[in-house]
């Protein structure tokens, strides 16, 4: 920290003459010296004479024209004579300690200094304090303290480490350099450029699928393929060109899968990856891909898991992520292959918009932060929208972020402020050594309950019921997965623009034998 102060040795200077006349423009404002160290509440003026007065240019006046609030005050004496024996017309600068007397060989020359006994460990050394936490009116100015950028929530000022974001990103940066070798290996190339060039500088989509990309003909029955009477043919892993194909179980890998015989919709056993909706968490389609993403991880999503803990990062992260390949598969082409950790970044995003309508009052510009969150979204929706992106884990993502946020960050600052009784009560001042806080539920199950008020009950039960709703929505969704009982023909409008056959991409190709 760098500031603009001068220190100036006095033993190098002579000591003031306190008979010499004072530039009128330049009068000093003193306040009267009382015995009990006080200040009175009007100040006096001192004149070129010597003399007391309190008018200027014929008014009456409270402090001096040249007197501001970063100005200190310091006493001064009596009108007449001040203590020490200095005389009224110059301040007394001396530091005279709990005795009185000065102290140091330049006393005279010295900045007081207020007298403390010893260190306070409530006391912070901010020159300017902020006003007393139980002024009236204050309090809620007081606490607009959290900017752009910043966490409002409980713990969000706790140093913990991020181990999840730590470890999650090792491990997909490990894994991407694993892709890039194999592509090599398989083409020729680390990064696909034939038989198509990848804009996002990876692997061809046919490595991502072998490697574990949410890719539905490896899941489960296709109506499009195990049903169709013409043989679905698929491109290799290694392939250059857009005629080298390969059986569905080279396709997919991890030991196979049952190759369709075609003419059977029913066919059985069924390929059942089931896996595929948790490693493509860990995948990504090229380096822009990777980049972005990690971008955000180290960021944003590293801030929350610091403010909210790394088991409940760990259980929203994995959770969005999961649901939103779900969601995916639900309505997405099964021809897409999908990839990355876009859907449990989009549960990131959640968490932060639930924070800043939970600390709401606390912000300095709440609404300024709520633009930049919805900008966010709105850009990262639309990209979405681009070939080769799969919207429905963005949209599923920050579903799931919203439904297990809600259940799993703690209750809003105006919910905790009405609950406590307290208007001091806020997430991000929260005294953590309080008698009357309620003991953690690992320590004492039934002490965590005892003594809550019915609106901690009614945000306990509205929380209960986000919980069990997210259960069902994703129990339903992946139910339909695997039966394909209900299909829904404009969602794919929510992944692609109807321009240049943008929706038919992923779409079941059939080609004669």
């Amino acid at each position: 920290m760098a500031s603009n102060t001068y220190y100036y040795d006095n033993s190098q200077r002579p000591p003031p003459s306190y008979h010499s006349t004072p530039d009128p423009y330049l009068q000093q404002a003193h306040m009267p010296y009382h015995s009990d160290n006080s200040l009175s509440a009007a100040p006096t003026i001192y004149g070129a004479d010597g003399n007391s007065s309190s008018h200027v240019h014929g008014q009456q006046t409270g402090q001096s024209p040249f007197a501001s609030v970063f100005d200190d005050n310091y006493a001064a004496g009596s009108t007449s004579t001040l203590p020490h024996g200095h005389q009224g017309q110059y301040p007394d600068t001396a530091y005279y300690g709990q005795a009185g007397a000065a102290v140091g060989p330049h006393a005279q020359g010295d900045i007081p200094l207020q007298d403390r006994a010893g260190k306070n460990d409530d006391m912070n050394d901010h020159i300017y304090d902020a006003p007393d936490a139980g002024m009236a009116g204050e309090g809620r100015k007081r606490r607009k303290h959290v900017r752009v950028g910043e966490l409002g929530m409980l713990g969000s000022d706790k140093k913990r480490i991020p181990w999840v974001c730590y470890v999650f990103t090792v491990v997909q940066v490990g894994v991407f350099i694993g892709e890039i070798i194999k592509n090599g290996m398989l083409t020729g190339s680390p990064i696909m450029v034939k038989p198509q060039f990848n804009p996002m500088i990876g692997p061809s989509t046919q490595v991502l699928i072998n490697m574990g990309a949410r890719y539905v003909p490896c899941m489960h029955n296709v109506k499009e393929i195990q049903g169709s009477s013409i043989p679905v043919l698929f491109l290799c892993p290694n392939a250059t060109r857009n005629d080298q194909f390969c059986p569905l179980s080279e396709v997919c890998g991890f030991g196979g899968v049952p190759d369709p015989t075609f003419n059977n919709a029913n066919q059985s056993p069924q390929p059942n990856q089931w896996f595929r909706f948790i490693l493509p968490i860990f995948l990504h389609a090229g380096l822009i891909h990777i980049g972005f993403n990690m971008l955000l991880q180290m960021t944003l999503a590293k801030e929350m898991e610091m403010a909210i803990g790394s088991v409940r990062f760990f259980l929203v992260y994995l959770s969005a992520g999961i649901f939103g390949f779900v969601m995916g598969g639900n309505f997405a082409a099964p021809g897409v292959a999908s990839t990355g950790a876009s859907g449990s970044l989009f549960g990131v995003i959640a968490l932060t918009l639930l924070d800043l309508f939970y600390s709401w009052t606390e912000r300095r510009n709440p609404v300024k932060d709520l633009m930049f969150i919805i900008l966010d979204i709105v850009i990262s929706f639309v990209l979405g929208l681009l070939p080769g992106l799969d919207n429905f884990s963005h949209i599923g993502g920050f579903l799931m972020g919203l439904g297990l946020g809600i259940c799993l960050l703690h209750s809003p600052n105006a919910l905790r402020r009405r609950i406590d009784g307290s208007d001091n009560t806020s997430y991000s001042v929260v005294n953590s050594g309080s008698d009357d806080t309620a003991p953690g539920f690992l320590k004492s199950p039934i002490g965590f309950f005892k003594g809550r008020k019915p609106l901690w009950w009614a945000w306990w039960l509205v929380r209960a019921g986000f919980l069990i709703a997210v259960i069902i929505v994703f129990i339903v969704l992946l139910s339909n997965f695997y039966k394909g009982t209900h299909t829904c023909g404009w969602c794919k409008y929510l992944s692609c623009l109807p321009v240049s056959n943008w929706c038919d991409i992923g779409t079941i190709q059939k080609q004669p034998a």
